[in-house]
This record gives C-alpha cells, structure tokens and sequence, in this order.
C-alpha cells in the first residue's frame, strides 16, 4: 500500500462564497443555456451589434490602449507567473503543496476550455476581415467543423476564462507569500486582484473584436464554476507521497 504523509486529516471542502452547490449549477446551466441558443440561431444580433459599434468607434490610440491592456489576459505568462509564485512559495515553506494550485489550474482549463472551443467551432468576429475572409452572417454560428481548427475558435473565450481561472490562483498564493515575509496582504487588495484584471479582459476582447459577446460571457461563466471549484480544494489536507518526507508539510495560510 502507497504510505502518505503531510496530512491534516480535514479534507472538507473550503467555503467559497456565494456558499453551497447551488450556484456552481446555476453557472453550469447558464453555459448550457447560452451554448444552445446560440446552436438554435439566437443572441446573433446582440453579438453583431455590438461587434459593429466596437469596429466603429475604435480609433488608433483606444486600439493600441485595449490592446496593451487585454495582455493581462495571457495565458501563457499568467501560468508561467503562478507557476513562479508557486515555486518560490514552496520553497519559502519548504512544502510542495504551493504548486498544487497552479497545477490544477492548469489542467482544468486546458482539459474544459480547449475541447469546447474545438467542439463550439465558431470564428471571431475577424474572421470576416482576414483570414479565412468568411462572410459577415458565416462568422457567426457555431458548429462550424469545415473550417480549419485555427479559424474556428472563438467560443468560449479562453482569454476571459484564463484571467479568471489565473488571477483566482495568484490571489491564492500571494497572502501566503507575502506572510512568509512577515507582512499581510489587505483583503481589498486580494479582491481587486481576483477582480479587476478579469474585467477589463473581458471589456477589451470584445472592444477588440477578437471575440463575440456572448463568448465572453461563456468565459466568464467558466472561469467562475472553475474558480469556484480550485478555492474549494483542501490543499494542506490532500494525502502526498511518503516519499516527498518533510517536503509534504502544510503550508501556511494556503487555505
């Protein structure tokens, strides 16, 4: 039998607020929802008309703006950021468990995210300016596995999704750094954190037109059912490898 170590014994699931099941359905049924309306024909409108105001009132300088502004939505360098936190932290605490977060994330959006854009196939709304040059009412729908899987994978926005998923990790990781240094992090700032980079994310894809409205709005209801679920887990209680020794202590202040 595998021998663990480093366990609390608590492994109940953290509270995260709103509290309970409930509203982690109601996000799940609001993605469901919104992917079938927009599988029936639905919301195109809304998604066109904004689309078009955004192309009609973004001059030079508020482009370079939103542009600069929407690298906060990386999801490369937001992995490689909490990764980098997560090592320091654990070296900090001399325990592995800071880099359980930032696995984690990592495989929920990597197996949630990227299928469903796969599967969802739908453009952008650029796809009707460059490549592969598709008429305005053909970027819309989804479903459209014709195309080559480069140009066809707008829905849901994994840059929304990401700074949400990203940004919850970080947060979760930072008091803890920054106790380990002897100072506290203010609650206000833990929340602008969580908060704001998600936001202007969101504003700034759709100003963009990189993506539709309503992709941002599946995003953002995947990244919260998925931020919900990574603040949920017990990460001192979680059973190691005996082998990982002193390495599989609890780190402080993690949950």
């Amino acid at each position: 039998m595998r021998q663990t170590s480093g366990v609390r014994g608590d492994l109940r699931l953290r509270p995260v607020r709103p509290a309970g099941w409930w509203f982690d359905g109601l996000l799940l049924a609001a993605v469901v929802a919104l992917t079938v309306a927009l599988a029936s024909g639905h919301l195109f409108g809304l998604d066109r008309a904004v689309a078009d105001w955004s192309d009609e009132n973004r001059p030079a300088a508020a482009r370079w703006v939103a542009m600069t502004l929407n690298l906060l939505g990386q999801g490369t360098p937001l992995t490689l950021l909490a990764a980098g936190l997560g090592v320091l932290l654990a070296w900090r605490l001399r325990s592995v468990r800071p880099l359980l977060p930032p696995v984690a994330g990592f495989v929920l959006t990597f197996f949630t995210v990227g299928p469903l854009k796969v599967w969802t196939a739908r453009p952008a709304p650029s796809a009707s300016v460059k490549e592969p040059f598709l008429s305005p009412e053909q970027t819309l729908p989804l479903f459209q596995h014709d195309l080559p899987v480069r140009f066809a994978q707008s829905y849901p926005s994994g840059h929304v999704a990401n700074a949400i998923v990203w940004y919850g990790v970080l947060a979760l990781l930072l008091a803890p750094l920054v106790r380990s240094f002897g100072r506290t992090v203010p609650p206000r700032l833990v929340t602008v954190v969580r908060v704001v980079p998600p936001a202007v994310v969101f504003c700034t894809t759709v100003y963009l037109g990189w993506h539709w409205l309503t992709d941002s709005v599946a995003g953002l209801l995947l990244g919260l059912l998925l931020d919900r679920l990574l603040h949920r887990v017990p990460w001192n209680s979680l059973p190691l490898p005996a082998r990982l020794h002193g390495w599989a202590r609890p780190a402080e202040h993690l949950d």
